[in-house]
């Protein structure tokens, strides 16, 4: 039952890049405008592996194997980031979008490399008693949005079909809340050092994608005020992990 209820939330979480593709299938959206939304949820997502992901695994597993799970997720980030560019998923996360038009499946498992462990996450928070982090599901599903948005207007421009695009994310959604349910069950009974270690895997992976997609995406759309927004997002994190 509480597997089920962390796959619910993890689908939760991923549907805002459904959200994401539908806008950006029924309206033009500003570059601007993207990039103030990259830039807010890039805040937010900072300031929740800060203070929900990287303090918590230090609590819970120690200096070094917070260590170790941090480097592990940035490697496994950017050596799988790599793979999938060559499969033709490259920009992925920007305004152009990839530019290839087979490049469907690249995309969902670039997705699925920036949703899971985000997933499992709130899986394992979930099953843990914690109950569902606000901060934590607030910054998932609002730097959801513009991949939702950019990875629509590139499938788009190569000629894909608005049902077969909104499939896509589905699928996505799907493995996230696949993933979430691994979280909250296989995954739950892990003792309090592996716990840790997930977590700060986790949060390794999520600062290597914002420093090399969302960060530079947001800067180079919005201008100086993306470092304004990003503040904004991290400010409002910070007091919602205090509400938790």
């Amino acid at each position: 039952m509480i597997g089920l209820q962390a796959a619910g939330w993890g689908a939760i979480a991923a549907s805002s890049l459904v959200i994401g593709a539908w806008i950006a299938l029924t309206r033009p959206v500003e570059k601007r405008t993207l990039g103030l939304v990259m830039a807010f949820g890039s805040g937010v997502l900072l300031s929740s592996v800060a203070f929900e992901l990287v303090e918590e695994a230090n609590d819970l597993a120690g200096q070094l194997p917070m260590a170790l799970g941090l480097a592990l997720g940035a490697i496994t980030f950017f050596l799988g980031d790599r793979a999938i560019d060559g499969m033709g998923a490259a920009g992925m996360g920007s305004v152009g979008g990839p530019a290839s038009p087979g490049s469907g499946l690249a995309i969902v498992l670039g997705a699925a490399l920036d949703g899971v462990p985000e997933s499992i996450v709130l899986g394992l928070s979930f099953a843990g008693g914690e109950g569902i982090g606000i901060a934590f599901l607030v910054a998932v599903f609002v730097s959801n949005i513009p991949e939702g948005v950019a990875g629509t207007a590139g499938l788009l421009a190569t000629g894909w079909s608005r049902s077969r695009i909104l499939r896509l994310w589905l699928v996505v959604v799907m493995a996230s809340a696949i993933a979430a349910l691994l979280g909250g069950s296989v995954l739950a009974d892990v003792g309090g050092i592996m716990h840790g270690v997930i977590l700060a895997f986790a949060g390794g992976a999520i600062l290597t994608m914002l420093t090399d997609t969302l960060i530079p995406e947001a800067y180079e759309n919005a201008g100086r005020s993306a470092g304004l927004l990003a503040t904004l997002g991290f400010g409002v994190a910070f007091v919602l992990s205090l509400l938790d």
